[in-house]
């Protein structure tokens, strides 16, 4: 991709995050969402018995996550936030149209998704554009399961 008589080049990347939403004020329709994960390798694979999957993470390299996700109704939300990467390096983000939040799993867990736009960035994400995709899980205790698949263009 060019911008200008720029070549911007693509970075592809996964994370699954764990922590926990808070609810912020006083009718709870805000959620503080925090969260980390480490670098992973998610291998998927299919072969005769079907789809498989492998996750292999290393010790170090984590990766913190940070927003406010306020329910606009019954099922959706809007959210904006930040992901760093290390010291300096962040991306900042704001969710395009409407995020989905519906039943979960268990009776009271929460499940949905949202594409989120980069509004912006810091250090190795300064003049970063791109679109990443949230796939969440609330449980009923409010621990937070999140994986993203951000597809970035940097100059």
């Amino acid at each position: 991709m060019t911008e200008g008589d720029r070549v911007m080049r693509q970075l592809v990347y996964t994370m699954r995050f764990s922590g926990r939403a808070t609810p912020v004020g006083p009718d709870g329709s805000v959620l503080a969402m925090v969260a980390t994960a480490p670098g992973w390798t998610c291998i998927s694979d299919v072969g005769s018995a079907g789809a498989t999957s492998d996750v292999r993470c290393p010790e170090s390299g984590d990766v913190s996550f940070t927003s406010e996700l306020t329910l606009t109704g019954a099922t959706s939300f809007q959210e904006v936030g930040t992901i760093a990467f290390g010291a300096g390096h962040r991306l900042r983000f704001a969710t395009v149209g409407s995020g989905y939040l519906g039943p979960g799993p268990g009776p009271a867990d929460r499940h949905g998704g949202a594409l989120w736009r980069v509004e912006g960035g810091d250090g190795q994400f300064a003049g970063a554009r791109g679109l990443i995709t949230s796939n969440l899980l609330v449980g009923d205790d409010l621990a937070v399961i999140d994986h993203h698949l951000g597809v970035l263009f940097m100059p």
